[in-house]
């Protein structure tokens, strides 16, 4: 009796989906009073009197008329914007997902038993693929914990797609197939694909109805390992993934209609658990500088990568790994999640496999050999030229900040992340000698299928300050006041967002409520200041907290004169990962990274001295 209390009131991962509240629709004219405070760092006397009259023309006008719609469409919607979200911001573009879009990260567990060692990229890969495969099994049983806000539980949809997950590329908008279920709605796919040196293999990871472990799983690695090590490369199918999407459409199709043979492959590797990618290459990294492995992970072979897959776990050649993901179906706190599951596991075990080292009659890996012609390979070739040609433009430097972390600030009573963000407007500043528009995420999975809302960053108040900082005439104490007026200003707007008072999300559903009616669009979105203030994703710094552990995180920018600036908080370091484009003569990642670092240690002396 004990025993079956005890296992009704465990929580289950996906047990509060029915019951979280619906994503509202905010108000009108909160929205647009938000709105016009953001773009007033950008904005002269004159251009702001200007804006502010369009949005009060807009709110009176059509505005209000968009907005009754909005509130019709989500009555029928416990969600009203999650399939215009994956549609405009993902499946509609066009440009090459794997570079422009995807996000990637390097794994953590260099900083204790595995550092990077020659040799152990096989017996390592095996431990690590076993650990991902155990976190599998505790989704397909909802043992995985339901992420919660205080009290509240969060939506946990999105780890659905983290395994068995495909975008499929369409002429004009792609699509998302989704094989996983839970053991209780049945079955799910339950093998993996290997890519190495241009060739694909599969194999089963589970064995009389259990799975394989690890010397088994190094028996599979090893086998495949040695094949491509030994023979010709494959044509690299997987480069095509790379494409722009309606070039890899039409690819896809051909090469579907060369052989039905190669659909029944296509699909194989759209409904593997995880793509795991075998690099022959050795990035450098240490616990101080992850710039090289990081570029490694968002920038590598791909012919090793499956670009549509929302899980591709990398190993490069002296162990290290990180994973690329397709961002259309997931956001990275589900991999932040995993990662950090199996970083415990392998710090758990001191790296090592501790149990049996028998291995089963298992069968060898499959592989999947396409039909090919010279259009293909020729359609190959261009992918990966095209591929490596724009990889090789984008700067990326990955630091950690080692003087004090989460723990000094907290003890000054400032938010971290708040901190971060405030240390990037400064560095912005004294770099560009301007304000830079920034989005941040705010997460809104207290709601239904929520997933993320636009936080700009850069405030009145964050301005202020950063001129205050540049100007000598400033006292410490005012310097240290209009810092502490930044500090609120941004954590009551975090505050509000996360709780589904954002505006971008609402105003973005207006334009599309406009264009879905065939009205012409309204001036408030053609407004220089618009897109100036960063709407219509022209953020010239695209930001994210990745989170509270050791793992770190990147894209790349979301305009050609921006950054890509995402971070993580631990105790007693922050860590910084960066990306910029080298075509662009007025970006660095580099010296805006290390002016960060600058802007921690003038905005923790502020915080000792103003007081003096």
């Amino acid at each position: 009796m004990e025993n079956q209390l005890a296992k009704s009131t465990e929580e289950r991962t996906f047990q509060y989906q029915d019951s979280l509240p619906s994503l509202p629709v905010p108000s009108l004219e909160e929205s647009l009073k938000k709105y016009l405070e953001s773009v007033k760092p950008f904005a002269n006397k004159e251009e702001y009197k200007k804006t502010k009259e369009i949005v009060e023309k807009f709110q009176d006008g059509i505005g209000r008329k968009l907005h009754q719609k909005l509130l019709e469409r989500a009555k029928g919607k416990r969600n009203w914007l999650e399939e215009w979200w994956l549609n405009c911001a993902y499946l509609d573009v066009r440009l090459s997902a794997q570079l422009n879009v995807n996000f990637a990260g390097p794994a953590p567990y260099i900083e204790h038993y595995w550092p990077p060692k020659e040799g152990t990229q096989l017996e390592r890969g095996s431990i690590c693929l076993w650990h991902n495969l155990n976190y599998w099994q505790l989704l397909r049983k909802e043992k995985v914990p339901v992420n919660k806000s205080g009290n509240s539980p969060l939506d946990m949809n999105q780890f659905r797609m983290l395994f068995s997950t495909c975008r499929i590329p369409g002429i004009t908008r792609d699509s998302i197939t989704n094989h996983f279920r839970t053991e209780s709605e049945g079955h799910s796919p339950t093998h993996i694909v290997v890519l190495c040196r241009g060739r694909v293999f599969v194999f089963d990871v589970i064995h009389d109805g259990c799975l394989i472990t690890p010397p088994e799983i190094c028996r599979q690695l090893t086998y495949i390992h040695r094949k491509c090590h030994s023979e010709p490369d494959g044509p690299g199918i997987a480069a095509l993934t790379s494409e722009e999407r309606t070039q890899w459409a039409k690819a896809r199709e051909y090469l579907i209609s060369l052989d039905p043979e190669n659909l029944t492959m296509l699909e194989k590797i759209q409904s593997s658990l995880l793509v795991y990618s075998i690099e022959d290459s050795s990035p450098h990294v240490t616990p101080e500088d992850y710039s090289q492995v990081t570029a490694a992970v968002l920038t590598g072979d791909p012919t090793v990568r499956w670009g549509d897959k929302s899980y591709n776990l990398i190993s490069f050649s002296n162990g290290v790994f990180g994973c690329s993901c397709d961002h259309a179906p997931l956001d990275g706190m589900v991999m932040v999640n995993i990662t950090h599951y199996v970083n415990e596991k392998i710090f758990e075990n001191e790296g090592r496999w501790k149990g049996s080292e028998k291995v089963r009659d298992i069968p060898l890996p499959e592989e999947l050999v396409f039909t090919v012609d010279d259009k293909i390979l020729n359609d190959i070739n261009q992918a990966e030229a095209q591929y490596l040609k724009q990889a090789s433009d984008l700067q990326v430097v990955a630091y950690t900040f080692t003087s004090f972390g989460k723990k000094l600030t907290k003890k000054k009573m400032l938010h971290p992340d708040t901190f971060i963000q405030l240390a990037l407007q400064l560095a912005y500043y004294r770099l560009h000698g301007r304000p830079g528009s920034c989005y941040e995420t705010a997460m809104t999975r207290c709601f239904y299928h929520g997933r993320t809302e636009t936080m700009r960053s850069c405030t009145a108040e964050a301005l202020r300050w950063c001129q205050s900082m540049q100007d000598p005439s400033t006292g410490l104490l005012q310097r240290q006041q209009k810092m502490l007026q930044a500090f609120a200003k941004h954590n009551k707007m975090m505050k509000d967002f996360s709780a589904g008072k954002g505006f971008d999300r609402h105003l973005l559903g207006l334009l599309l409520i406009a264009k879905e009616e065939g009205l012409p669009i309204p001036e408030l979105f053609t407004d220089p200041l618009f897109s100036k203030s960063g709407g219509g994703g022209n953020f010239v710094l695209s930001t994210s907290l990745v989170g509270y552990f050791k793992i770190l995180g990147l894209v790349v920018p979301m305009v050609h004169n921006g950054y890509g600036f995402f971070y993580h908080i631990t105790d007693d370091r922050f860590a910084v990962a960066c990306s910029a484009w080298k075509s662009c003569p007025e970006t660095d990642a580099e010296k805006l990274v290390l002016l960060v670092f600058q802007a921690f240690h003038d905005m923790m002396q502020l915080m000792n001295t103003a007081h003096l």
